[in-house]
């Protein structure tokens, strides 16, 4: 499966066997590519990510397997701007963490892609972020890029809206954290200060 990354559906004849069963009957050659490139990334995964997501070693691993991002509730889909947050914001049990600034240029680079461009560079960063630890919604993750011709504008502003959004939430937490904090040790100050 890990040999359909970065290919085109006439290169990834090994995989229409395990990808095939899960196509829709009536879908467009951009949505059998996503299913073939989703596959793929979730077939080059480190084993520890599958280990992390509850597979053992022997257990495949399907589309849609896995559970959404600790931080969404689970009936909310995730885009992969929420994971670029995650993986700047260290996670509880991860010791690794990407810097903002390799985030957000990655996610740029990702949101400018023409459909080829897409599938060729999205595994690399789907792969960094699954060696980090990050939870990737598949299922989103799969809507997005099947779509993403006919609307790669919208989708790259979700990714990045999400992204900026999630950040900024950690750094809005840390400020009313702090604020808490003052204002427990000195109510009176904080009151008259205001």
């Amino acid at each position: 499966m890990r040999s359909g990354l970065r290919k085109d559906l006439d290169s990834v004849r090994r995989m229409h066997r395990l990808v095939a069963p899960w196509l829709p009957e009536r879908r467009s050659q951009d949505v059998e590519r996503a299913y073939y490139t989703v596959a793929a990334m979730i077939a080059a995964q480190p084993r520890s990510a599958l280990r992390s997501a509850g597979h053992s070693d022997g257990d495949p691993v399907e589309p849609g397997d896995q559970e959404p991002s600790r931080s969404a509730p689970r009936w909310r889909r995730t885009s992969l701007g929420t994971a670029f947050a995650a993986a700047v914001t260290e996670g509880p049990g991860r010791e690794k963490e990407m810097r903002a600034g390799t985030a957000e240029s990655r996610l740029n680079l990702l949101t400018r892609q023409s459909v080829n461009g897409l599938h060729r560079h999205l595994p690399a960063s789907v792969g960094y972020l699954r060696s980090l630890d990050v939870e990737v919604d598949w299922a989103q993750l799969l809507d997005d890029i099947g779509s993403w011709r006919s609307r790669s504008g919208r989708t790259s502003r979700a990714w990045l809206q999400d992204f900026y959004r999630e950040r900024n939430k950690s750094t809005v937490q840390e400020a009313d954290e702090a604020d808490r904090r003052e204002l427990t040790a000195n109510p009176l100050e904080a009151l008259t200060s205001s």
